[in-house]
């Protein structure tokens, strides 16, 4: 199992545990807010956000995350109710089915798109734990 940190605001930033891998950013981040994050949790891998805010990141900040290889993903955490918890979290047969599906040979492509109408998750989230599950 994965667990995802739902941020709801920029104040959270400052909470965070430092050892978080990754975080989805459920407001509009500024550059400041980005690089409070990447200072704030220096192992972070991935920054997920949803599509009406990740088109609003600066090429600055895009270049900024590449240079420091954490990977911003397009999604949403659908269903997640943060009053009740504050990590989205991804079970283990979703991993199971990542590792079945490569040993049969199976296409990242159709791969992806077989767990993204199982799950409801974003293809590129599919995509960053597909290459990062052995």
């Amino acid at each position: 199992m994965m667990k995802i940190r739902v941020v709801s605001s920029k104040d959270e930033i400052n909470t965070l545990d430092p050892e978080e891998k990754i975080v989805h950013l459920a407001f509009r981040p500024s550059n400041q807010d980005i690089f409070s994050l990447v200072m704030r949790c220096p192992k972070i891998k991935a920054i997920h956000i949803p599509s009406s805010y990740i088109r609003t990141i600066s090429s600055s900040a895009r270049m900024y995350l590449k240079m420091q290889a954490i990977e911003l993903l397009e999604g949403d955490v659908w269903g997640h109710r943060k009053d009740i918890n504050e990590y989205y979290e991804i079970s283990q047969r979703v991993f199971d089915h990542i590792k079945q599906y490569k040993s049969e040979g199976m296409p990242e492509v159709d791969l992806v798109e077989k767990l993204r109408r199982e799950t409801k998750m974003s293809p590129e989230l599919i995509s960053f734990l597909a290459k990062n599950v052995s």
